[in-house]
C-alpha cells in the first residue's frame, strides 16, 4: 500500500454554524452541505477536503493556550504559488480581522498562521520554490521570518 495524498480533514466543532462561516467566509472555502450536526467543504480537488461535525463544547476554545502534546498540531491550506499568493491573502486576513499567530519563509513555502473559531491552527501557505523536488531536504532549511 501506498498514501497517493492526503484526502480531507474531520474535525469536531463546538458551534456548527459559527465554524462553517469561518472556512466558508474567512478562508473561501465552497461550502457543499450544511445540515446540522455536519457541514462538508470541498476545494474542487476532489469529493471533500473538509468536514465539520457539531460535538458542543468550550465555545471559548481559541483561548486555550497551545500546549506540546500529542495531537494535531496544525492543518495546511495551500492558497496559491508566489510570494504574491501570500502578501494577497495577509492583506485579507487584516481586512477581515483574523488575528494572525505567526508568519514564516520555509523556503520552500511563505507561510500565515491563524487560529479557526474553536482554536485550531492552521497554516495558510504558498508555494515559493519547486527546489523540493529535487532536493527533498530543503524543506528542513532553518525557518525565517516572513514580513509583508
Amino acid at each position: 500500500m501506498r498514501i497517493h495524498e492526503l484526502g480531507h480533514v474531520v474535525l469536531y466543532v463546538t458551534e456548527l454554524t459559527r465554524m462553517a462561516n469561518f472556512y466558508e467566509k474567512v478562508l473561501g472555502f465552497n461550502q457543499i452541505s450544511h445540515e446540522w450536526p455536519m457541514a462538508l467543504f470541498s476545494g474542487g480537488r476532489t469529493h471533500h477536503e473538509l468536514l465539520l461535525i457539531e460535538v458542543g463544547g468550550n465555545p471559548h476554545g481559541a483561548e486555550r493556550v497551545h500546549e506540546l502534546r500529542p495531537g494535531l498540531y496544525h492543518i495546511g491550506f495551500k492558497i496559491g504559488d508566489g510570494p504574491d499568493a501570500a502578501k494577497k491573502a495577509y492583506l485579507e486576513l487584516k481586512e477581515k480581522g483574523v488575528h494572525i499567530i505567526g508568519m514564516t519563509d520555509h523556503a520552500v513555502t511563505h507561510s500565515i498562521y491563524i487560529l479557526d473559531p474553536d482554536g485550531n491552527e492552521l497554516e495558510l501557505y504558498a508555494d515559493v520554490s519547486n527546489d523540493w523536488r529535487k532536493n527533498p531536504k530543503v524543506v528542513l532549511a532553518p525557518p525565517k521570518p516572513l514580513r509583508f
